[in-house]
């Protein structure tokens, strides 16, 4: 859907954070006189009546009654189309979209694709993969658009006569969806892994699945590149591969993959990656990712690898903040899942870690964490938040028999308190919480910047994320 099909629809906004802003602006800029109604909180119909926009009116409830009434609903990412509202709307013949399907609309070509655009997604790294991406591409002297979920909604891109050579694109489980809806097909799709996550919104991890793998399955890309060792993704895969997409993997011996720190292209080593400012085996891993769409492109990736060691880490994923008295305090609250906290306590195996874990519970299964730590426990486990006293009880019962310290925390204040008592003057208090910070904070980004004040740092040094934009 173009920006332009919505002129003399009844069309409404359900949302007014980042997202919401940027699809309001973007749609007043092409139909200054269409009329919108915003579904909002009371305090943001007071920040919205400033604007003095009358041709936008504000409600602060979105019944389905209410929602029913508008042809097309443009919500913000973190709204569930799966909410009893948005089903029963949906049911009566409302669409609902988000701005990334607006965006990808606008921008498709006769044949529906959208030239020279890479979109990453994945349970678990996607953010460093498509910031790494599109640090590869400026490094070769190719202009790329640096937006999506990681911090710049595709709608607050600047238009312009010579637009940016490539895009590289983070999306969420939410946006992935989008695209889908757009009815426009990516250049490149690149898919990571697929871990439970989300819940919440998605209501099951089969949705879930579903809905990050429409990527690959609706949005028809016209290459996907996929990681080989991701079962989950073999199936998807082969699907992918008989609609019609051109699917080359990464991770497999025949492509990019990594043998111990050595990095190759099929048998050919390329360069040693211990020295590389990507935290984690993984992440390392997702450099795999990068060069076989950079290949999709028609690039030299052999050439544009080595100048991975000039990246600029990005903030709250496995970040160092300092050290002090002894102890490294190492902020990585974008983790959201057990399995990153698991992935962030093996970048430290040869160091006294405690670990804090522990948030929203948005009901992600933590047996397998507590599994794991019969065989890598770190020094001491600290729970903590609404879903610490679930985590606590599933490791009680390992905690014994593998001789690592676990005690329970009233807030992150207390849990910092705790690591610190235990690890004494030598170690590192790893935040990597396996769960998201609704509650106490408003999102990973706030709880990351309180754990850089509460361990002495000034959080202002560690939030801002490189790239950002068009460069």
């Amino acid at each position: 859907m173009r920006i332009w099909q919505l002129e003399g629809r009844k069309v409404a906004l359900w949302g007014w954070g980042h997202e919401g802003r940027a699809a309001y602006r973007a749609i007043r800029s092409r139909l200054p006189g269409q009329a919108l109604t915003l579904f909002c909180s009371r305090d943001e119909a007071v920040e919205v009546a400033a604007l003095a926009d009358s041709n936008l009116a504000t409600e602060t409830e979105a019944s389905a009654e209410r929602l029913s009434a508008f042809d097309v609903v443009v919500k913000s990412p973190g709204i569930s189309p799966y909410g009893p509202e948005a089903g029963a709307a949906a049911a009566r013949g409302t669409r609902f979209i988000g701005g990334t399907a607006l965006w990808f609309g606008e921008h498709a070509g006769s044949d529906g694709v959208v030239a020279r655009t890479i979109c990453v997604t994945g349970t678990k790294g996607k953010s460093t993969t498509t910031a790494l991406l599109a640090h590869l591409l400026r490094c070769g002297g190719h202009v790329t658009a640096l937006a999506g979920n990681i911090g710049m909604p595709l709608l607050e891109l600047p238009d312009s006569p010579q637009p940016p050579e490539f895009f590289a694109i983070e999306l969420s489980s939410y946006q992935t969806g989008d695209v889908a809806a757009s009815g426009a097909h990516p250049q490149v799709a690149v898919v990571l892994n697929v871990f439970p996550e989300h819940l919440d919104w998605h209501g099951s991890h089969e949705r879930y699945a579903a809905d990050k793998l429409r990527l690959l399955t609706e949005a028809a890309p016209v290459i996907a590149v996929l990681n080989a060792n991701d079962t989950r993704l073999l199936a998807a895969g082969e699907t992918a591969r008989d609609a019609g997409t051109d699917v080359r993997w990464f991770g497999s011996r025949t492509g990019w993959h990594l043998r111990e720190d050595a990095l190759y292209r099929g048998d050919t080593w390329v360069m040693d990656t211990r020295s590389l400012p990507l935290p984690g085996r993984h992440n390392r891993g997702n450099l795999c990712a990068v060069l076989t769409a950079i290949e999709a492109l028609g690039l030299d990736a052999v050439a544009l690898a080595p100048h991975a060691a000039d990246f600029q880490p990005l903030p709250h994923r496995l970040q160092t903040i300092g050290t002090r008295d002894g102890i490294t305090y190492v902020n990585d609250s974008i983790s959201t899942t057990p399995h990153a906290s698991l992935a962030a306590l093996d970048c430290f195996s040869d160091r006294r870690v405690a670990l804090l874990v522990g948030g929203h519970d948005r009901g992600l299964p933590w047996e397998e964490f507590a599994e794991a730590m019969r065989t890598q426990a770190p020094a001491a486990v600290i729970t903590m938040g609404q879903n610490g006293p679930r985590i606590h009880a599933l490791l009680a019962a390992v905690a014994d028999g593998s001789g690592f310290h676990l005690s329970a925390a009233n807030d992150l204040a207390d849990a910092m308190a705790q690591a610190s008592a235990v690890l004494g003057h030598e170690g590192v208090v790893l935040l990597s919480p396996g769960a998201p910070s609704f509650g106490p904070y408003r999102d990973y980004v706030a709880r990351g910047r309180h754990f850089a004040e509460l361990a002495g740092f000034d959080p202002d040094m560690i939030s801002a994320i490189p790239g950002i934009g068009i460069a």
